[in-house]
């Protein structure tokens, strides 16, 4: 097999540099995909920051992969040499423990993340187990695709488990990368969605992508006024917040669930959650069968990242245009 030519970090911070390693033998439940599209998520950057302290260098980042397959494993049935395909956060599972059984193998203690003490997707290649590769629907379209692949599972899986459905009243916190995907699909849920942004001008953007309403985080007024009103609110920030306000937007039973990791522990007071049996709650990716599922939803429905292309070797011109917030929403690298 030739060697495998990415784009690496060989130090916390540092700037990419073309890098290529041998990736030995394919599992015989491997599968290898040719890239062609791979976004960039949130994680990357923390990764090669390595500000969750899991980093090895040399390592190549990425985890919204497309591509076609290019080779399979002895034991590979359920996929195909020439089929497009899309691989996310996680890579493989153990496959054996309680959570593996249950079909949550993103719980599984021994899961392996795609580019966590391996190497990802801002390559030509990759590989990963093939119970982790998914066959995406001809409707979507590869690039707006990739984000889905973490971003899109990340909002969908909260959604999907707190069973929102036409009676939830829903609101999304921070409409970005990942908020932005969290309005459609919480609109294709049949929900009434309320978005909640700091900034006044994305009010227009958030009503075309379906939220039925919008408030400015940043005025009192507009806080108060949903007071009691909502059932689920998914925050996707990575920013502190005067979370109490969100609790007391909550209805009775209602739940405020975290995919975005503020940087200052939680405070919240606890009479809400217990006068109103409020709940508070976090989510990782999905499940191989929830990515499936929502795949075959965004499909159905037209769900897609709103994305920026940029040559796979413009990468660390497109990491900067992320860190400062200038994309709208999604960077998608492309070979």
């Amino acid at each position: 097999m030739a060697h495998i030519q990415g784009l690496a970090a060989h130090a916390a911070g540092a700037e990419l540099l073309p890098y290529h390693y041998d990736p030995g033998k394919l599992g015989a439940q491997e599968v290898e995909i040719a890239i062609t599209h791979c976004g960039i998520c949130h994680s990357d950057l923390h990764l090669i920051s390595n500000d969750w302290g899991i980093s090895q260098y040399p390592f190549i980042p990425g985890h919204e992969i497309v591509g076609t397959i290019s080779t399979v494993g002895n034991d590979v049935k359920s996929l195909e040499v020439g089929q497009r395909v899309g691989l996310g956060w996680q890579s493989n599972s153990c496959g054996t423990c309680d959570w593996c059984v249950k079909g949550m193998e993103n719980l599984c203690a021994e899961s392996e993340a795609t580019c966590v003490h391996r190497n990802g997707g801002y390559a030509d290649r990759v590989r990963a187990n093939s119970r982790f590769v998914f066959p995406i629907p001809d409707a979507l379209n590869s690039e707006n695709v990739a984000p889905l692949l973490c971003g899109g599972v990340t909002v969908y899986n909260p959604l999907r488990t707190h069973g929102i459905n036409p009676t939830s009243r829903v609101g999304i916190v921070g409409i970005g990368g990942l908020g932005h995907i969290a309005i459609q699909f919480a609109r294709v849920f049949g929900a009434e969605v309320t978005a909640f942004s700091s900034s006044a001008g994305k009010e227009e953007e958030v009503r075309a992508l379906g939220a039925h309403h919008f408030a400015n985080s940043r005025e009192s007024k507009a806080m108060k006024e949903v007071a009691g009103k909502l059932d689920f609110i998914l925050t996707t920030v990575n920013a502190d917040q005067d979370w109490g306000v969100y609790v007391s937007a909550l209805r009775p039973t209602g739940t405020l669930c975290f995919v975005g990791v503020p940087p200052s522990p939680v405070a919240v007071h606890a009479f809400p959650l217990i006068s109103g049996l409020r709940s508070i709650s976090g989510n990782p990716t999905g499940p191989p069968h929830r990515i499936r599922e929502m795949l075959d939803v965004a499909a159905r429905h037209d769900v897609k990242a709103t994305t920026e292309l940029f040559q796979m070797n413009k990468a660390n011109e497109a990491i900067e245009k992320v860190k400062k917030n200038k994309v709208r929403y999604r960077a998608v690298l492309a070979n």
